[in-house]
């Protein structure tokens, strides 16, 4: 499973001290340590970015990655941060991202196609959060009819059910895992998927929120899960990603494979 570790985030107070610093060394300390625990991508979240959004973004994706061999995930409501991010980014990024509403998907859809971008799609739209399995569906259907009016491969597109926290919205757990399976009939080949995976244990106690966060990613992947956004220095959820890789035979059993 493609992991894309969520920790390079302005709301972090470290981290964001030093956005606004330009201070580069504890994010690329961060950086390092969240590839070396497993992470395939990192979401680079600058939040609305209504200020420098732009050039904050480029000198974050260039600090990065001339120090960090890894692929980035540009997460920032601010299309022309986004833009400006995607110019200097080396290899293949991820836009994070566009919800189901035209307006959006019409500014957003482009830049993954100019930019051969793969980019998420939220099962959002102007109506709000989806209340079931079957409006998800609707709006995943819409997101992907659009994104082929644009020349976006499915396989290149990642759909998000939309992730709630299970200490309020807790009959939404199910309906985003039916969501998973649904979206694997959306075509063929299909869409990837995609979720937030720490929203489900947002406003629940600490000593709860890595075992909420374990088990649902379990779960989700058992249902085919694509990809997660997630603690990737979360050693126990590693832990047991790395043990389902190994039972579902996705990688070669060692008696070292933790390692």
């Amino acid at each position: 499973m493609l992991i894309v570790a969520e920790n390079i985030n302005i709301r972090n107070t470290k981290i964001g001290t030093s956005m606004r610093e330009r201070n580069s060394e504890p994010i690329i300390e961060l950086a390092k340590s969240l590839k070396d625990a497993g992470a395939n991508y990192l979401d680079i979240n600058i939040g609305p970015g209504t200020k420098g959004g732009p050039e904050l973004i480029k000198w974050l994706v260039t600090s990065i990655q001339e120090k960090v061999d890894i692929p980035l995930c540009l997460d920032t409501k601010n299309i022309e941060a986004m833009k400006a991010g995607l110019e200097v980014h080396k290899g293949r990024a991820i836009i994070n991202s566009t919800d189901g509403s035209e307006e959006q998907m019409n500014k957003v859809m482009p830049l993954a196609k100019e930019f051969n971008a793969a980019i998420i799609g939220l099962t959002l739209d102007e109506s709000g959060i989806p209340r079931d399995e079957n409006e998800r569906f609707q709006i995943a259907f819409n997101i992907m009819t659009k994104a082929t009016e644009y020349g976006i491969s499915p396989e290149d597109l990642y759909i998000d059910p939309i992730i709630l926290p299970v200490s309020g919205m807790q009959d939404q757990v199910n309906y985003a895992i039916e969501s998973i399976k649904m979206f694997s009939q959306l075509s063929d080949p299909p869409p990837k998927t995609i979720v937030g995976l720490s929203n489900i244990s947002q406003s629940s106690p600490p000593e709860l929120r890595s075992l909420l966060n374990r088990t649902l990613l379990i779960m989700l992947a058992c249902n085919g899960l694509s990809a997660a956004i997630a603690d990737s220095l979360d050693k126990e959820l590693m832990t047991v990603l790395k043990t389902y890789d190994i039972l579902t035979n996705k990688v070669l059993y060692a008696h070292s494979y933790l390692d």
